[in-house]
């Protein structure tokens, strides 16, 4: 019975209070956000697929919606999210190559994953008004 009253250290585990967020974690975190952006992304490819598909005035008010100011910049998040999963599973695949998993590489390629996300959605947006 006395053995049982002995408490014994145990290590904590980390919660969000004494754990410090990294950036790592972060781009993991918004991988898996973006990751179920594009699920909702995709159901709006399937509205339109559908109004083009039922005809003209359908599709009329589709792309109206998506011309106006709210369309744009759910389109502009959607081209977001997009580059942004994209480039966090070429990350992902340089890893499961066996590469980058030092602290230096780690952090470096994170950033060049926000960077090259937000740098190429505004060139995308740049062709597209160009071409347009």
């Amino acid at each position: 019975m006395a053995d049982s009253q002995v408490r014994t250290q145990r290590p904590l585990s980390p919660h969000i209070q004494i754990f410090r967020p990294y950036l790592t974690m972060m781009m993991s975190i918004t991988h898996r956000i973006t990751g179920g952006a594009l699920y909702v992304g995709t159901l709006l490819l399937v509205v339109w697929l559908l109004a083009a598909a039922t005809g003209r005035s359908g599709y009329e008010h589709v792309q109206w919606f998506m011309g106006s100011i709210i369309g744009r910049l759910i389109l502009l998040g959607y081209t977001w999210a997009l580059i942004h999963h994209l480039i966090g599973g070429v990350r992902h695949l340089v890893w499961d190559v066996g590469l980058g998993f030092g602290p230096e590489a780690r952090e470096n390629m994170a950033r060049l994953n926000i960077i090259g996300s937000v740098v190429l959605t505004i060139l995308i947006w740049i062709v597209a008004y160009a071409v347009r």
